[in-house]
């Protein structure tokens, strides 16, 4: 038996060369990302979406809708604060908040929700 004190050189399995004097299949060349700008988008930037943005849902009678005037209040089923919902093309895709930009209203979207159905 050899003296166990002995060290014996082991190949670099990470080398290349060795791996493939071992039968072990060699590894891809890492592909150079490629850099991506707006300008890849140009196909979809045309393509029309209806976007929307719902605060509540209620249900109301035909008769009482038609009595709304001006400045009427209507309940809707969500509180103030309550995160709601964005659709797009009528498929729910994210959840969002109401904010006031420029005194106007706007939306944020603070969730993205993957396989939403409407």
């Amino acid at each position: 038996m050899a003296d166990q004190d002995e060290e014996i050189a082991l190949p670099d399995l990470a080398d290349a060369e060795v791996a493939s004097s071992l039968g072990e299949p060699e590894a891809a060349p890492e592909e150079e990302e490629v850099a991506r700008t707006a300008h890849d988008l140009d196909a979809v930037f045309d393509v029309p979406v209806n976007v929307s943005a719902v605060l509540g849902k209620t249900h109301i009678e035909v008769s009482n809708l038609l009595k709304l005037g001006r400045g009427a209040i209507v309940e809707l089923d969500r509180k103030v604060g309550e995160a709601i919902d964005i659709y797009v093309n009528d498929r729910l895709v994210a959840r969002g908040e109401v904010v006031v930009v420029d005194d106007r209203l706007g939306v944020t979207m603070t969730e993205i929700v993957k396989g939403g159905v409407a």
